[in-house]
């Protein structure tokens, strides 16, 4: 059995993903949800966090994974 290891660069490039923006239509994407949910959850302040640098809207995708986690249910009786 081989077992690789994670060198500091490779761990550094995961990072960069991480704290790396995209932008509305990605994140739909990312999260299986059309563009206009995510703009009804801006709104609504129910979504992720996202960033607005001038007119667009940008979300970083680490706060969009963090956000998932947050929204996972052991059964539908768990609010």
């Amino acid at each position: 059995m081989q077992t690789q290891v994670q060198t500091p660069q490779a761990n550094q490039a995961a990072l960069d993903y991480l704290d790396g923006f995209i932008d509305e239509t990605r994140a739909s994407d990312f999260l299986c949800q059309s563009v206009r949910t995510l703009q009804k959850w801006r709104v609504t302040g129910f979504g992720p966090q996202f960033y607005k640098p001038g007119r667009s809207v940008r979300y970083r995708r680490r706060d969009l994974l963090d956000w998932q986690e947050s929204r996972m249910r052991k059964n539908t009786s768990q609010l």
